[in-house]
């Protein structure tokens, strides 16, 4: 019988409401596996027990740093994290940066709490572990299960505030789940696995900066003036931004600051096609085209900082993991 580790972080998937009608994370992880799959062995344990909007990177590394702790272990066959769906998309992706193992880690959740008639929770959650227990999950990095479909989690982000499909990736789906039935039908393209998290990622500051008409560079020097290592600029279309934003990058650049440039599209690629402060512009300034949503560009950049590469360096592992 296949043995799969779940560990538990919160989220709605273990969420219930309070005296106050708000809900909050509750359940521990043994209320979670009650009766979830009986053809699988499964053990349960806590890495923290929270809403994931309250994720911080110290948070991250723990989830990461457990995820490798129980892959150690020969008698553990796959992994399923349990997961708010608010920032799932960053766990996945981090741990899918520093993944070297052939067997499956699979992050899954809820967007209904688990005291409500129609939660979806139990479901995702057996889907999940009966995809991390299935040979045919290997080899493709952490993974993603959600409303019966296997999402990788490169490019994958929180597409609906509360749907039950609440996840997509322009990229499509790597397999579903059926009836408990596993069906991978795509493989994952990955780069070879980065270097482990260290404590250094805890403190790293990266931030987000999204442009728009009329916008200046306020935010951007803001940012790193802050204590901003690197900066994701999110631009619009292909990767666009107003007069100011290139001239600014240029100086960041210049003062070892690392610019990655994402886009507010939710499909498609980052490309230098247009001038006037378009995005020819931003990438001869310094700027980094990167193919990943803002939120997994930000793990990316923040994971090659804290590495302790010089700026040169990230920027062309940048280029090579987005």
């Amino acid at each position: 019988m296949p043995n799969v580790v779940v560990l538990a972080t919160g989220g709605t998937i273990a969420s219930r409401r309070g005296p106050g009608g708000a809900v909050v994370a509750t359940d521990d992880p043994s209320a979670l596996i009650r009766d979830v799959r009986p053809d699988v062995s499964v053990e349960a344990h806590e890495v923290v027990r929270t809403g994931s909007y309250r994720l911080d990177f110290a948070d991250f590394r723990a989830i990461a740093d457990a995820a490798h702790k129980h892959l150690a272990r020969p008698d553990v066959d796959g992994i399923v994290i349990t997961h708010g769906t608010d920032t799932l998309e960053e766990t996945a992706v981090l741990l899918d940066l520093i993944h070297s193992d052939a067997r499956p880690v699979v992050l899954t959740g809820a967007q209904r709490a688990a005291d409500v008639p129609d939660t979806d929770g139990p479901r995702n959650l057996s889907d999940a572990i009966a995809v991390a227990a299935n040979p045919s999950a290997a080899h493709h990095g952490v993974l993603i299960a959600f409303a019966g479909t296997v999402l990788a989690a490169r490019g994958t982000r929180k597409s609906h505030t509360t749907a039950s499909a609440g996840f997509t990736n322009p990229a499509g789906t790597v397999g579903t789940v059926i009836d408990g039935h596993v069906d991978i039908h795509a493989t994952t393209i990955r780069p070879k696995a980065l270097e482990p998290v260290t404590e250094d990622f805890d403190t790293t500051r990266v931030d987000i900066v999204s442009v728009y008409p009329g916008g200046d560079d306020v935010l951007l020097r803001a940012a790193v003036r802050a204590g901003a290592r690197g900066v994701i600029v999110v631009g619009t279309g292909i990767g666009n931004a107003p007069r100011g934003i290139a001239e600014a990058i240029r100086e960041l650049s210049d003062d070892g600051v690392v610019v990655g440039l994402a886009t507010r599209v939710a499909a498609g690629p980052v490309q230098a096609v247009y001038g006037d402060g378009g995005g020819t512009d931003l990438v001869a300034a310094g700027a980094v085209p990167l193919q990943l949503p803002p939120s997994q560009s930000r793990m990316l950049l923040a994971l090659l900082l804290s590495a302790g590469h010089s700026p040169h360096d990230v920027r062309e592992l940048l280029i090579h993991h987005t």
